[in-house]
């Protein structure tokens, strides 16, 4: 996903309206595609990053020389009131326990007037990276598990949420990045490698039937050479 979430990231800040000299949290920050972003725009020292994850803290702390990285879920972050000036989280809403009272603890966190912003990728829609994937295996035995239930994925549920959190001045948009692949293999070789809720679908796989799946996203794919489009919802609002 990093080759979707990197380029998402850049956009991300942008339009959260991230200016230099801003202290900033990014919440769920995973191995630091957006951490990596806010370091170029603000510098380390006015970076802070948490996530719940051991091997993801440790990669940002790795990655991220001079940021603070902290360990905790978004429902509890360890940081002060009215510590930063903007707090945002990447495609991490529809993973939360609790995204209202996550929300509201990045909301605690800012200054009075700070921003607070979120983005999901689009999987109700299907314009998510894994839209394609999921599509090839959806109506077969054991499919892969989805994140369309999950909340923020449908239109207008991320206003909905920083509503709810007590948000004030909530606007949305959505975000759209492209991806090239010069072959198909390219494209499904991340899906064997075991990771997330797809990799460990393709590894249960028996051999027919990882290969028969496999040709099945042959078949929705465009011809290689192609270009995967991904679009995000997003959503920002003021302390």
């Amino acid at each position: 996903m990093g080759r979707y979430s990197e380029p998402l990231a850049g956009q991300f800040v942008d339009w959260a309206g991230v200016q230099p000299g801003h202290r900033v949290l990014d919440v769920g920050a995973g191995p630091g595609a957006l951490t990596a972003r806010l370091v170029e725009r603000v510098g380390a020292a006015n970076v802070r990053a948490l996530d719940p994850s051991p091997p993801f803290v440790a990669a940002l702390r790795e990655r991220c020389h001079g940021v603070e990285v902290l360990q905790g879920p978004a429902e509890a972050i360890p940081v002060a009131d009215d510590a930063v000036d903007a707090a945002l989280a990447q495609l991490v809403v529809h993973f939360m326990t609790d995204p209202v009272a996550g929300l509201r603890e990045m909301a605690r966190v800012a200054v009075a007037g700070g921003v607070v912003a979120a983005s999901v990728w689009d999987v109700s829609g299907g314009r998510a990276p894994m839209s394609h994937f999921l599509r090839a295996v959806r109506g077969r035995v054991g499919g892969a598990p989805e994140e369309s239930g999950q909340q923020g994925t449908r239109e207008g549920e991320l206003l909905d949420i920083l509503a709810a959190a007590g948000l004030s001045d909530v606007e949305g948009g959505e975000l759209t990045v492209t991806v090239h692949y010069d072959t198909f293999e390219e494209w499904w070789e991340p899906y064997t490698l075991g990771v997330g809720p797809a990799g460990d679908h393709v590894a249960s796989l028996d051999d027919a039937a990882r290969e028969a799946l496999r040709e099945r996203c042959r078949e929705v794919l465009p011809t290689a050479p192609f270009d995967i489009s991904a679009t995000a919802w997003c959503a920002r609002g003021r302390a």
